[in-house]
């Protein structure tokens, strides 16, 4: 009888499979290869060894200074709990260019390479600030038709430009999702070509008239750089230019990666894999104005463009902003929690890494405030409680 039963069970699973392919959803089977059966019901910040990497290489890598007083003022054990509940990886602080604190949990440590998730979205416009800069691609309100001409006979996406796909009110048709099977994020994530799937869809709202949050947006973005490297020489790859660009002159202290699909274009909108500290000087390159070690490395005007809201009172170009606070502070932020939290008025990074968070809804900050004040307390630019 159980052996009966198996048989049953393992046609069933067999059926299943079939259909699954025969309907075009295998990309199905593989997030469930790269979620379920590795133990969890979402991406992870630890499944870069499920996918195809490209790397993003280092050069003459140099170690974030510390601060005289690194680490002399502990963090609160309130806080310290609330971080070990959430699976934090680690959270680290940067005033004036120095490490003035920084904590690792669980396994991990200074040198563990976490997924990004969302936070790519911001790496990828300053790459694609760089562009502008180099005269690779014309502008912001350059047509994306140049360079995505699938779109032609697109009515709305003929008015579409480059910089309202990193404002994410281009009007591109999508609903972000993570945690539905069935969800074009998803397919987005794992599927084989994303190339092909997002190009073979459509905009469906006049472009610069509706925000919506979108991993397509930005995915579009990459293809869109990567055509226009290849077109210019300038790179082979959109993780070779970051290399270049950024990930060499800033010294990162290790090479990083970055997830591909399996036509080996880097999946933009998501998935660099790298250290706190290499995080760090993500956020500390835009608090310098896109400079580092006397190099413009981006354009002073376009990282403010980035940090100044447009249209939305929280968004600018792929960075989320908040001016009402105070401080007033612009972040890098990324799924499950991972956050670059810039406070320019007192010169400081934050970058906490983690499994999850307190608020399942990718949309609310609830922690990121308090993450400020005890960023501020270890810096010593507030009093302890």
């Amino acid at each position: 009888m159980i052996q009966k039963f198996i048989v049953i069970l393992l046609c069933g699973l067999l059926l299943v499979l079939i259909g699954t392919i025969a309907s075009g959803n295998s990309f199905l089977i593989t997030a469930a290869e790269r979620t379920y059966v590795d133990g969890n019901i979402t991406a992870n910040i630890n499944d870069h060894r499920m996918f195809d990497v490209r790397q993003i290489a280092t050069d003459d890598p140099q170690p974030l200074p510390k601060s005289a007083n690194y680490n002399q003022i502990a963090l609160d054990d309130a806080f310290i709990e609330n971080l070990q509940r959430y699976n934090t990886a680690g959270f680290v602080v940067v005033k004036d260019g120095e490490v003035v604190s920084e904590n690792y949990f669980g396994e991990y440590h200074d040198r563990s390479r976490t997924n990004s998730f969302s936070m790519a979205k911001t790496v990828t416009t300053l790459l694609l600030g760089i562009a502008i800069d180099e005269g690779i691609i014309e502008g912001l309100d350059q047509k994306l038709t140049d360079f995505l001409p699938e779109f032609s006979n697109d009515p709305l996406g003929q008015q579409a430009t480059i910089g309202q796909l990193s404002l994410m009110n281009s009007g591109y048709e999508w609903v972000e999702h993570y945690y539905s099977p069935f969800s074009p994020t998803v397919e987005l994530l794992y599927g084989p070509d994303v190339s092909d799937f997002l190009l073979a869809r459509h905009f469906s709202a006049k472009p610069g008239e509706f925000w919506e949050y979108s991993s397509a947006s930005t995915q579009l973005l990459g293809i869109i750089l990567a055509r226009a490297l290849k077109k210019s020489g300038a790179a082979d790859s959109i993780a070779e230019y970051l290399s270049r660009k950024i990930w060499q002159p800033l010294q990162m202290n290790d090479d990083a990666l970055w997830h591909t699909d399996d036509a080996g274009l880097e999946l933009v909108f998501c998935c660099i894999n790298t250290n706190a500290r290499n995080f760090a000087r993500l956020g500390m390159l835009m608090l310098n104005q896109g400079r580092w070690n006397g190099q413009q490395l981006v354009s002073a005007e376009f990282v403010e463009k980035m940090s100044t809201p447009v249209g939305q009172d929280y968004y600018g170009y792929s960075t989320w902003i908040n001016q009402k606070a105070d401080p007033a502070y612009y972040w890098f932020s990324g799924h499950l929690g991972q956050y670059i939290i810039n406070i320019p008025q007192h010169n400081m990074v934050i970058v906490r890494l983690g499994e999850t968070r307190e608020s399942d809804d990718d949309y609310q900050t609830i922690d990121i405030p308090v993450y400020i004040e005890q960023a501020m307390k270890v810096a010593g630019v507030i009093q302890g409680g």
